[in-house]
């Protein structure tokens, strides 16, 4: 049975947060004396010289409408990696605890495992790239905090069975993180209409693939209102900046063009399939429910060197386990797309 009190860390508990000027009135105010703050404005067109609201209510309200999920339930960081990193800090003692990872899978997971010092258990997915529920069960122990599940999968690009998500959920003690980047291009629907059955449940989301905001740096995370209390308890004040803010507001109001780009994206990764299929270097394609393909070639290395020669740049994954002899190509613009099929017919 999941507890939150039994998997925070003691020091959390008695955190006393930083409380930042912005957070210590209610109500109107016009003159702000209190932040040490250059009343005079900001040497640019628009004026930073004040600091960020620290909870980004705004912009989670409009979350709020999109999603539909509280506001209160919405945790919002600099790229989903803050708060996979503040996940960390929260739950996982250094040097005793430990988090599972289902290789292959985005290697955050990994980096932030070592910067904070704790243990990151592997348990490969199936041929297939699905879980392998029975080595997770024997991977578990008392010191393990979290589970972390990418579906869509990257670099894979599959969905991850969701029965096989919610076996975890309903039987594992700790938190079960899954990371929906991806969610947008997928027939799969996202787990945030789940948090109310799974109190261990967090999902993360990010407005950096589909909603084209990737310079902005704006992740976020949907949990019950217990564990974004703690995550925005251990957060820096200011995590999220103003202009971050504002132009994300600004983008969440243009959901119909968001939906556009994802109805094109699909229809020109469908074209890319059907295209890189004719090449006889390529052995296999991948189903992907994401922005991009997996590509299994006979030469990888040689064709991403001919690719950077010609100016394209993909990303090799042959080093990664089970993507042997793979490619990850991100899907394009037609225009991007034609050109990376016209450039690898003269690969020989």
């Amino acid at each position: 049975m999941f507890e939150l009190n039994n998997i925070l860390r003691e020091n959390i508990k008695n955190l006393t947060p930083y409380s930042s000027a912005r957070d210590e009135y209610t109500g109107d105010a016009s003159v702000f004396l209190d932040a040490n703050e250059n009343a005079f404005g900001s040497p640019l067109s628009n004026a930073y010289n004040r600091y960020p609201d620290p909870m980004q209510h705004q912009v989670k309200l409009r979350l709020s409408t999109i999603k539909g999920v509280p506001a209160r339930n919405i945790f919002l960081g600099n790229g989903s990696d803050e708060a996979i990193d503040i996940l960390f800090r929260s739950f996982c003692n250094p040097g005793v605890d430990n988090v599972i990872i289902v290789p292959p899978t985005y290697g955050m997971y990994q980096v932030s495992a070592n910067i904070n010092d704790v243990e990151a258990k592997k348990v490969l997915l199936t041929p297939d790239y699905q879980l392998d529920l029975e080595g997770i069960a024997e991977a578990i122990d008392i010191n393990t905090k979290l589970i972390f599940i990418c579906s869509p999968n990257n670099p894979t690009g599959n969905s991850i069975n969701r029965d096989d998500i919610e076996t975890l959920l309903a039987n594992f003690s700790g938190i079960v993180v899954i990371d929906e980047a991806y969610i947008n291009y997928s027939r799969q629907k996202t787990f945030i209409q789940e948090l109310t059955e799974y109190a261990n449940l967090v999902v993360l989301q990010t407005l950096s693939k589909a909603w084209g905001l990737a310079g902005l740096r704006v992740g976020m995370a949907f949990a019950s209102e217990e564990i974004i209390e703690v995550m925005n308890k251990v957060k820096p004040p200011y995590n999220v900046n103003e202009s971050s803010q504002l132009l994300a507001l600004e983008a969440l109001g243009n959901v119909e063009q968001v939906n556009a780009w994802i109805k094109e994206t699909l229809a020109e990764r469908d074209k890319l399939v059907l295209n890189l299929k004719d090449l006889d270097f390529v052995l296999d394609i991948y189903p992907s429910d994401a922005n991009f393909i997996l590509v299994k070639t006979t030469d990888a290395k040689g064709i991403y060197n001919f690719l950077v020669q010609h100016g394209i740049i993909i990303r090799d994954r042959s080093k990664v386990e089970l993507c042997e002899g793979c490619l990850r190509i991100t899907i394009g613009t037609p225009a991007e797309n034609k050109t990376l099929t016209e450039t690898l017919q003269q690969y020989k």
